[in-house]
């Protein structure tokens, strides 16, 4: 198992929030020699700007009323956002090396009930932006000014439950949702604009009473700028980043694997993924 260690995190950039992020993921990986890793390497610009540019939350206090809540809907994704909880302080370091193994609080499924700042468990795709939509509904009702983040697959686009979140959320005028679609055209059965068409996507979001913006979700600027834009916007409605992606972001042999929705790694490529994450981040 390769050492976690790294330097302190005070006033680190985003880009090497989403280095970090991108590491913690790929030795999780290494655990378990195989997982979700396309996603997490493909999200994690994603989770760096969540986490250290837009959230409001407390690393020691993971169910303070006062925070921003994240809804992992894609909860195969659970991977990656683990790697940005341990990134974040909320989960503590050495819980790293007990991913997916017996009696760990980080199984390969998002699940609420074992994890600290899991928000939802998200195993059956297609939930995460109906069920914001009653926390987004709850914290009106309180009165509470924080923001509902929710994070959803390109693939969770085939269920019906999502096309009832965009409509409700709209009609409730949800100005504290802020959701994210992550297009990497990756699903389970092959290309998820070949499964079942969802383009153009922009304007249907926009039909649908949602101010939606586009960006490259690998480009951390883009990114940073758009949830800036999502937080700022004055409209009495629900947000939307739509975020093309690339699976394996960060590791370029893994990025031109043909099947890479679950990828299994043989044991010396870790290292040599390591070794290309790391070349990236200097390069």
């Amino acid at each position: 198992m390769t050492s976690t260690s790294l330097p302190p995190t005070d006033a680190l950039p985003l880009a090497e929030r989403a280095y970090r992020i991108r590491r913690n993921a790929l030795l999780m990986g290494e655990v378990q020699g195989q997982g979700y890793i396309g996603q997490a390497l493909d999200i994690a610009d994603v989770l760096a700007v969540a986490y250290f540019g837009a959230m409001r939350y407390r690393p020691e206090d993971p169910a303070w009323e006062g925070r921003d809540r994240f809804l992992l809907s894609n909860g195969h994704y659970a991977i990656a956002l683990y790697a940005a909880l341990l990134e974040a302080g909320i989960l503590p370091a050495e819980e790293l090396e007990t991913y997916g193994s017996d009696d760990s609080r980080l199984p390969m499924s998002g699940m609420a009930s074992y994890t600290p700042g899991m928000e939802m468990s998200g195993g059956s795709l297609g939930q995460g932006l109906t069920i914001a939509v009653g926390r987004c509904l709850g914290l009106k009702r309180k009165g509470s000014d924080a923001f509902v983040y929710t994070l959803f697959s390109d693939g969770e686009l085939d269920e019906g439950a999502v096309w009832e979140g965009l409509l409700s959320a709209a009609h409730w005028k949800l100005d504290n949702l802020i959701a994210v679609v992550d297009v990497n055209n990756q699903q389970a059965d092959g290309p998820s604009t070949q499964i079942m068409a969802f383009e153009p996507l922009l304007p249907k979001l926009e039909a649908f009473g949602w101010f939606t913006q586009r960006v490259d979700g690998n480009d951390i600027d883009a990114v940073k700028a758009a949830f800036d834009a999502a937080r700022a916007h004055k409209g009495a409605q629900p947000r939307m980043i739509i975020c093309d992606t690339r699976m394996g972001c960060g590791v370029p042999f893994l990025e031109q694997r043909e099947k890479n929705h679950f990828i299994r790694v043989d044991a010396h490529e870790w290292q040599l993924a390591l070794q290309a994450l790391e070349a990236g981040r200097t390069a």
